[in-house]
């Protein structure tokens, strides 16, 4: 039971992130508590996805010597290599992550000079007056 658990520490690390991040997102009253709780989750979910991409003993799919090997079949198992597609999707991800936050940071910035606090029941509390 623990061999399972010690092999599988990227999935807990996973778990951890993705309620940690969740959790400042639902508990917290402070915006960019709130921002870097997404920020944590977002990371989370990208660990996730290259954990599930990721293959043991597999190798890049690039077939070596496919061109100019003098008519040579080559004989390619899809077992043998590591799934590329989590990972470019992860690249987008990523530049999405990074173009949320700086959006984020620019709303928070305007939040503060409009209501001088990032506060959320502050904010609140002034809406409705």
């Amino acid at each position: 039971m623990l061999e399972v658990i010690v092999s599988k520490y990227n999935y807990w690390i996973f778990a951890i992130l993705l309620i940690v991040g969740l959790y400042s997102m639902m508990a917290k009253n402070n915006l960019m508590k709130k921002l870097i709780g997404m920020n944590i989750f977002q990371w989370a979910v990208i660990l996730f996805f290259i954990s599930i991409g990721a293959k043991k003993g597999a190798t890049v799919p690039i077939i070596a010597g496919a061109h100019g090997d003098g008519g040579h079949e080559i004989v390619v198992h899809a077992t043998e290599y590591v799934n590329p597609l989590p990972h470019a999707l992860m690249l987008t991800a990523i530049v999405v992550c990074i173009a949320t936050i700086g959006i984020a940071l620019a709303l928070l910035v305007a939040i503060h000079r409009r209501y001088n606090t990032i506060e959320e029941d502050e904010i609140i509390e002034e809406l409705k007056r």
